[in-house]
């Protein structure tokens, strides 16, 4: 038996809000399966996405699962955009030179506090 990984499930106070935030990140479609759960993905069938369904909890501490995300171009351009459509800065942090694959990455926080980095291909190393 083999398995696929399906979906990314975020639980939030307002998934509507999550998702489209999401959507614009990533230049993906929003879909409501059920009142309060909205999908989203890039439209192609089968494909992984994100689902966020409502819960009536805050996020209390850090996420032990986070997503990183990668630019093309400029980490920083990229940054700026997200912060443009309401991600918080938490900080800019930089392995040091004595890691064999020193990398930069950037680590935000979305509309409602859930981690997330962003690298890019510029600032990356190590991986293939």
């Amino acid at each position: 038996m083999s398995l696929s990984l399906f979906a990314i499930i975020v639980d939030c106070q307002d998934p509507r809000r999550q998702a489209d935030w999401w959507a614009n990140v990533l230049s993906f479609q929003v879909t409501e399966r059920n009142t309060d759960e909205y999908k989203v993905g890039d439209g192609v069938p089968g494909g992984t996405s994100l689902y966020f369904m409502k819960v009536p909890e805050r996020k209390v501490v850090k996420n032990r699962l986070h997503l990183e995300l990668l630019a093309e171009g400029s980490m920083e351009s990229e940054v700026a955009r997200l912060v443009e459509h309401g991600a918080i800065v938490v900080d800019v942090r930089e392995d040091t030179d004595s890691l064999q694959n020193p990398d930069t990455w950037t680590v935000l926080a979305d509309p409602e506090g859930n981690e997330v980095c962003v690298t890019s291909t510029s600032t990356l190393t190590g991986w293939a």
